[in-house]
């Protein structure tokens, strides 16, 4: 492209400044629709050369990435059984928040684990895809050797999300947005995927370093609103906790995933990828599934506009999990927990003499 004189100059000189979102849509559309008509010879033929051409993963990282999916799954048991649960039910929490709770504190400890080493990788190595996204394609060759900080990373992260297609399905309640998780998860699980087989894996560490964060901040904030209210007792520091978490959450969403991802990854994905690499392989498809990911977050953030818009209007007093159980099968789900749950802690649900009673694992006042 005629563009491309312009970028091997920048690189020698200052780092490219981010542009606003106008300067985005101005310059990826044009960008894309010129790609487009380059592209007359496009077609299933071309796809599958391109694919075997510049494709590389081999045996032993798939069979990794099946055991380490495997590891996962059989972690979060393990924990869930003989940490979760058993500190939950010590805690007296809530029927309902006890059946939830191991779910959120399980995701707290992955993605800040996680979420710790991608920021390890950006911050405090030499890479500067962070603060120069263009230069994620600098150097790029098909084929080329992933280094191994970065390889680990993509392992972590892969087998996460293959383990996290299965949980969703098997492990976790289901939800109103469950459906549109498991979108996400096998969205999440190509790109990750993909881009590691094409060598894309610089862009890939900074998509994942702007959306793990907001997954502490929503399970931190969860298990607080779980604690808040245990034993029959309300505790003022989980409440604030709350709070303050789910603020820092709608900041950090919109920050991280809104204004971030799409002018750092997708303008360097559309725009600056092809002026380090004209011919660049599978440049719709990995585009297109970044601006899926970009849809989803837009819908999330739609259920956290209408969070906000519940508490300033008054119709919700404190924060609770929008993602609440829907359909015959997550009520089904919830009622067996519950009910295991209130005949292992009967003596917590029994009637008190204060004249209260329980009903469907919620504590309410006997009106005689």
């Amino acid at each position: 492209m005629d563009s491309h004189t312009d970028d091997d100059s920048m690189r020698v000189g200052e780092v490219e400044p981010m542009p606003g979102y106008t300067g985005l849509v101005t310059r990826a559309s044009t960008v894309m629709l010129s790609a487009l008509r380059d592209c007359s010879a496009c077609g299933l033929e071309l796809s599958k050369r391109t694919l075997l051409d510049n494709a590389y993963i081999t045996w032993t990282e798939i069979g990794l990435f099946f055991m380490c999916a495997v590891m996962w799954t059989q972690i979060r048991r393990g924990l869930t059984e003989c940490l979760f649960k058993p500190f939950a039910q010590w805690c007296r929490l809530h029927p309902k928040d006890t059946a939830k709770m191991p779910e959120s504190a399980w995701k707290l400890v992955f993605y800040t684990m996680s979420w710790s080493y991608s920021t390890y990788l950006l911050f405090f190595t030499n890479y500067t895809f962070f603060h120069d996204p263009p230069s994620v394609f600098y150097d790029w060759k098909s084929g080329m050797t992933v280094p191994t900080d970065i390889a680990v990373a993509y392992l972590i992260q892969g087998s996460f999300y293959g383990h996290s297609i299965y949980a969703t399905v098997y492990m976790d309640d289901w939800r109103k947005d469950s459906t549109v998780m498991v979108v996400h998860h096998v969205v999440t699980l190509a790109l990750i995927t993909f881009s590691y087989a094409f060598r894309f894996h610089n862009i890939g560490l900074l998509v994942l370093f702007l959306h793990d964060i907001n997954d502490i901040q929503l399970e931190f904030t969860k298990l607080n609103v779980y604690f808040k209210t245990r034993g029959g007792d309300y505790y003022l520091v989980h409440d604030i906790l709350s709070n303050m978490g789910s603020v820092s959450f709608s900041i950090t969403w919109f920050w991280f995933r809104l204004y971030w991802f799409p002018l750092k990854v997708l303008y360097a994905t559309c725009v600056s990828s092809l002026q380090s690499v004209p011919n660049i392989p599978f440049y719709f498809f990995f585009n297109s599934l970044l601006l899926t990911l970009l849809c989803m977050n837009i819908y999330w953030f739609l259920f956290i506009v209408a969070f906000v818009a519940k508490v300033l209007t008054g119709q919700m007093k404190d924060v609770k999990d929008l993602r609440e159980y829907e359909g015959e099968e997550g009520a089904a789900a919830l009622l067996k927990a519950q009910q295991r749950l209130q005949s292992e802690d009967a003596g917590h649900l029994n009637n008190s003499a204060e004249g209260k009673h329980v009903q469907n694992g919620i504590t309410k006042e006997k009106h005689l």
